[in-house]
């Protein structure tokens, strides 16, 4: 253990969260992907389809299912889910390798009839990045990460204006943190400032 007990010390002698250095999986998308900016519509796309699917479960959950996802949803090319008809829709309720539920599949595909709309204001790519804040949280512990900021709250409403459904300030801000938006990692954690985006 390291002297903040949130972080733990991994045999290979870098410092994770302890969410991120149980599981392997976790493990690969902190050391890899997690904070990282994403600056692609179809980036962005999954990232936010994914964060809408996680809503009441298990990140871990969804990551397992994630290449399970983009065989189901087009690899969230949002021209081609947004096509997607009932028929799509009951293929969805009906495969058992992702999560099925209907509200969350009604949205994604509305999510991306969505994301087409915006391009003729610049796009999502654009839009999510301008709630970027002008600090990025420092926290110490996972008792300091929060789940909403005042820039998440304002994104949730910007996209519900937009047209967007299932994204409340809780999912608008792990969307922010997972493309590196902002950066929560841990002060102490080999990752904290890796994505280039915010100075220490």
């Amino acid at each position: 253990m390291s002297d903040v007990s949130d972080l733990v010390i991994g045999e290979d002698g870098l410092a994770r969260p302890v969410w991120a250095a149980s599981d392997p999986l976790l493990r690969e998308y902190y050391d890899t992907e997690w904070g990282m900016p994403v600056r692609s519509e179809r980036g962005l796309f999954e990232r936010l389809s994914l964060e809408v699917f996680q809503s009441g479960l298990s990140w871990v959950t969804i990551l397992r299912k994630r290449e399970d996802f983009r065989r189901a949803f087009a690899n969230f090319e949002p021209d081609v889910v947004a096509g997607f008809t009932d028929d799509d829709v009951a293929r969805l309720l009906a495969d058992p390798s992702i999560v099925r539920n209907r509200r969350k599949i009604e949205a994604t595909i509305n999510n991306a009839q969505a994301t087409i709309r915006l391009r003729e204001e610049g796009g999502l790519v654009e839009f999510l990045w301008s709630f970027k804040p002008e600090a990025t949280p420092r926290p110490c512990t996972m008792a300091e990460v929060p789940t909403t900021s005042p820039e998440s709250v304002a994104m949730a409403r910007a996209l519900k204006r937009a047209g967007f459904s299932f994204v409340g300030p809780t999912t608008a801000f792990a969307l922010m943190e997972a493309a590196g938006i902002v950066d929560t990692h841990l002060v102490g954690s080999h990752r904290r400032g890796s994505s280039g985006v915010w100075v220490e």
